[in-house]
C-alpha cells in the first residue's frame, strides 16, 4: 500500500452492517461490507461506514470492525427502521450529515464505495460535495432482475429505483460485480458501459467459516449424533423459495419415513405476534400445516454470525432455492464449513456452486427434482464427504485476504489515475 494511508467512505444507506443477520434487510450485502472492511483495516486503510441511523439508542459512532475504523449511524428521518420505498425521501439528509461528519473530524475522503441503489444517489451527491472524488458501486440485487421473477406486484421493484440505477451506472467510475453472471445482466438490461465493469466476487472469512466436526456441531446446536438437519439460512422473503424447500420436504418425509429429516430454516421472525409475522413468514407456515411437515420443518429465526459455522458444519447439506441470487454468500460460507450445497442455478449461484463437484444445481421451483437430489445425498455418505471436502477447498479461493487485494487495487487505479476529475455531471440528481 505503501506509506500513503487511504480514507475510505464506505456508504451502506439502507442497512448496518452490524445489524443480525436473518432479518428483512440484513443478509449478504452486511456482511460484505463488514467483512471487506475489517480487512481494509488489516491492510491499512481507514474505512468510515456510513449508514442510516435506525435506533436513537445505539451510539452514532462505534468501533466494532476495528484498526480504528469506524461504523457511523447519520440520523436521517425518524431514527427506527422504515420500508425502503420510504427512506429513499432522507438521502439528502443524509447526505448533509456525512458532510458534517467529514468536515468535524477533519477527514478527507480519497474514494467512495457504495453498496445498493440508494446508497449509489448519496454517493453522486457526496462526490459532486468533495471535488468530484472517485465512486465504487456495489448494486447487490438489480431491480430488473427483481422484476423479472416477481410473483406480484408488491413484489416488484418501482420505476424510481429503476431510474436511479441507470443513473448510478452512468455516474460510477467502476461498478464491482460478483459475477459474469451480474455483468451480463447489467450489459443486456441496462445497456451498462463494460468498460466501468469489473468482476470480483465476494469474500469469506476462512478463519471463521470451516468445517467442524459433525458430532461436535451437532451436539454445540443441540443435536444428537444420528439425527439429520437440512438447512436453509436467508430472508424470509418469496424471492428465497423457500416455498419450495417446503413442498420438497414434504416429498423427502415420504421416502425417509426409517430416518427422519428435519429442515431448520434460519432467518426472519416466526414467533412474532400474528398481527405482527410478515406476509410470507405466514404464508410459509400455513405451507407447512397444509402439508402436514410442521413437525419437520423448524423456524429458528434470527442467529448470530458467530453461531452459523456449527450450524453449516451440522447439516447434510445446505439449500438455496432461490428464483434470484447476485451472488449467493450463504453458499460460500456453507462450502467454507465443508457443507454441499444445493442451489437453484440462478443469477451467481450457477457460478458459485460446482454441479457434482461442491454440491448441486437444480432448476429453480422444482420440488421433485430438489427432493431427488437431497435423497440421493442423505443415502450416500462418501459422496457427502467427496462434495464437502472439494467444498471446502474450493471456498479457500474466496479467502477475504485475497478478495479485499483485488478492490484495493481498483481503489488505487482510480485514485492515482485523476480520470474523475474530467467527468461530466450532467443530467445527474442533484
Amino acid at each position: 500500500m505503501g506509506d500513503s494511508l487511504i480514507n475510505i467512505a464506505m456508504l451502506s444507506y439502507h442497512t448496518c452492517p452490524l445489524a443480525t443477520l436473518g432479518g428483512k434487510d440484513t443478509g449478504g450485502m452486511n456482511v460484505y461490507v463488514r467483512d471487506l472492511t475489517c480487512e481494509l483495516g488489516r491492510m491499512g486503510i481507514h474505512v468510515d461506514v456510513f449508514t442510516r441511523s435506525q435506533d436513537e439508542h445505539v451510539p452514532h459512532i462505534l468501533h466494532d470492525l476495528g484498526y480504528g475504523n469506524r461504523v457511523v449511524h447519520i440520523p436521517a428521518g425518524p431514527e427506527h427502521p422504515a420500508a425502503k420505498q420510504k427512506i429513499g425521501l432522507y438521502i439528502p439528509e443524509f447526505v448533509q450529515g456525512v458532510r458534517q461528519f467529514s468536515e468535524e473530524r477533519g477527514v478527507k475522503y480519497d474514494l467512495i464505495h457504495s453498496h445498493y441503489w440508494l446508497s449509489g444517489l448519496a454517493a453522486s451527491q457526496l462526490s459532486d460535495a468533495w471535488a468530484g472524488i472517485p465512486i465504487v458501486q456495489m448494486f447487490h440485487t438489480l431491480g430488473q432482475m427483481k422484476n423479472r421473477v416477481a410473483r406480484s406486484d408488491d413484489e416488484r421493484a418501482g420505476p424510481a429505483r429503476l431510474e436511479g440505477e441507470r443513473q448510478i451506472l452512468q455516474r460510477a467510475d467502476r461498478v464491482v460485480v460478483a459475477t459474469m453472471a451480474e455483468r451480463t445482466q447489467l450489459r443486456f438490461l441496462y445497456k451498462a458501459d463494460a468498460r466501468k465493469m469489473v468482476i470480483i466476487p465476494p469474500g469469506v472469512d476462512t478463519s471463521h467459516f470451516y468445517p467442524i466436526p459433525s458430532d461436535e456441531a451437532k451436539q454445540y446446536i443441540g443435536l444428537k449424533p444420528e439425527d439429520r438437519m437440512i438447512l436453509f439460512v436467508g430472508r424470509i422473503e418469496p424471492l428465497k423459495g423457500i416455498d419450495t424447500l417446503i413442498q420438497a420436504m414434504s416429498c423427502l418425509e415420504l421416502r425417509e419415513r426409517q430416518r427422519p429429516v428435519h429442515l431448520a430454516i434460519i432467518g426472519g421472525e416466526p414467533n412474532a405476534r400474528q398481527e405482527e409475522l410478515t406476509e410470507e413468514m405466514a404464508r410459509l407456515q400455513k405451507l407447512c400445516d397444509d402439508l402436514a411437515v410442521g413437525k419437520t420443518v423448524v423456524f429458528l429465526g434470527k442467529r448470530g454470525q458467530d453461531t452459523l459455522p456449527y450450524y453449516y458444519s451440522a447439516a447434510e447439506a445446505v439449500v438455496m432455492p432461490s428464483l434470484y441470487e447476485s451472488f449467493g454468500m450463504v453458499a460460500l460460507e456453507a462450502m467454507a464449513c465443508g457443507t454441499p450445497v444445493v442451489a437453484s442455478e440462478v443469477g451467481g449461484l450457477g457460478y458459485l456452486v460446482q454441479n457434482e463437484v461442491t454440491g448441486y444445481t437444480i432448476p429453480d421451483s422444482d420440488p421433485q427434482m430438489l427432493c431427488r437430489r437431497l435423497s440421493g445425498l442423505l443415502n450416500n455418505a462418501q459422496e457427502r464427504e467427496s462434495l464437502g471436502k472439494h467444498a471446502a477447498g474450493y471456498a479457500r479461493d474466496f479467502a477475504w485476504e485475497k478478495i479485499a487485494e483485488r478492490i484495493v487495487k481498483v481503489y488505487q487505479e482510480l485514485i492515482q489515475s485523476g480520470e474523475f476529475e474530467q467527468r461530466s455531471t450532467a443530467g445527474i440528481i442533484p
